[in-house]
């Protein structure tokens, strides 16, 4: 793997949109269940990461159930899930929001799982990526679907150090979970 420059140690912020939601008229947005599709994917992503040797020693995660749904899903491929937050602010933030979140991350974390919602999560991996192995930044640029999952490294000190553009996205998966 391609480390960026810098100094501190290896960090990676792993970062994964909600799986497919379904869209029931009387449910509110917050309150949207997995779809079918979804249900398959979620244990897909978590099946992905854990084969990626990029499970987190951190999970931040959205509220909202498609969200807190993915995540159980996911983390119930590995042996012994790390810990996770449920964080209010992951539900509709922007670029911005999302990056004071990560920075608060205490700094024993060197992997971070961050669960939520686009459009906030592209423009979080498009910030934070200086640059990108293969084709990743065109990949994300041109579609960052649900179950996507985006892996940035950087060298740092601290979370709070994470700036734009000083990570290297090194992969992008979209895993899924069978038939549709």
């Amino acid at each position: 793997m391609m480390e960026r420059a810098g100094r501190g140690p290896l960090r990676r912020l792993v970062v994964l949109r909600h799986a497919k939601s379904a869209r029931p008229a009387d449910v509110p947005d917050h309150e949207r269940p997995l779809s079918p599709r979804g249900r398959r994917d979620a244990p897909a992503a978590g099946r992905a990461l854990a084969e990626a040797d990029c499970l987190p020693g951190l999970a931040l995660c959205s509220t909202a159930v498609r969200a807190r749904r993915t995540w159980e899903l996911a983390a119930g491929q590995w042996g012994i899930p790390p810990p996770v937050r449920h964080e209010p602010r992951l539900y509709h933030a922007d670029a911005r929001e999302l990056l004071d979140v990560v920075r608060e991350v205490p700094g024993d974390v060197e992997t971070l799982l961050l669960i939520g919602h686009n459009p906030g999560l592209e423009d979080l991996v498009l910030a934070l990526a200086g640059d990108g192995l293969d084709d990743t930044l065109d990949r994300v640029r041109a579609k960052f679907p649900t179950s996507a999952i985006a892996v940035l490294s950087w060298r740092g000190a601290a979370w709070r150090d994470l700036a734009p553009g000083a990570a290297l996205l090194t992969s992008v998966t979209v895993p899924r979970g069978g038939r549709r």
